[in-house]
């Protein structure tokens, strides 16, 4: 899909159509992280489930970034967005006092989920590790995620050339 391509979604809810303009973004979202000594294991290497905390960090401040903070998602409770799948692939080590950098994208969007692909980058530019989090709509009525959301979302799709 182009940049700043118009696309025709049907409003599950409403049961309505209505355009949405797509204004994808070129550069992933990023989010830059320390290893600190407390995330360490004792080889002094980043503990790897210590990994997806670092993941879900960066999966807040893109909500945030998006108008759709987590804090207030759970505190109003009628979009919950449980982590349903985690995976991760670990490629060089990232050690205490590692500069981070972590890309996010969104992978895919579905009807009541999507996904999450996170490319942790060291100082270089080299990839440390990638990862990838499925997020589900549950709530009383888990019909489909909000429009609004489902179109912040979209503007955050990855291209095809964006490696999981």
């Amino acid at each position: 899909m182009a940049v700043g391509s118009k696309i025709r979604r049907r409003d599950i809810l409403a049961g309505t159509l209505f355009e949405v303009q797509i204004s994808m973004s070129e550069k992933p979202f990023e989010y830059a992280i320390s290893i600190r000594l407390h995330d360490t294991d004792a080889a002094g290497r980043l503990f790897f489930a210590h990994l997806f905390r670092h993941a879900h960090d960066a999966y807040e401040a893109l909500m945030s970034s998006l108008g759709f903070p987590l804090a207030a998602l759970i505190r109003e409770g009628e979009t919950l967005l449980p982590l349903t799948h985690a995976q991760a692939d670990y490629r060089r080590p990232m050690l205490h006092g590692d500069r981070v950098r972590v890309e996010v994208r969104v992978m895919e969007v579905r009807r009541r989920s999507f996904a999450i692909g996170y490319r942790f980058l060291g100082e270089q530019g080299e990839t440390l590790a990638s990862a990838r989090t499925v997020h589900v709509l549950i709530n009383n009525d888990p019909a489909a995620l909000p429009p609004a959301l489902h179109a912040a979302l979209s503007t955050q799709l990855a291209d095809d050339s964006m490696p999981p």
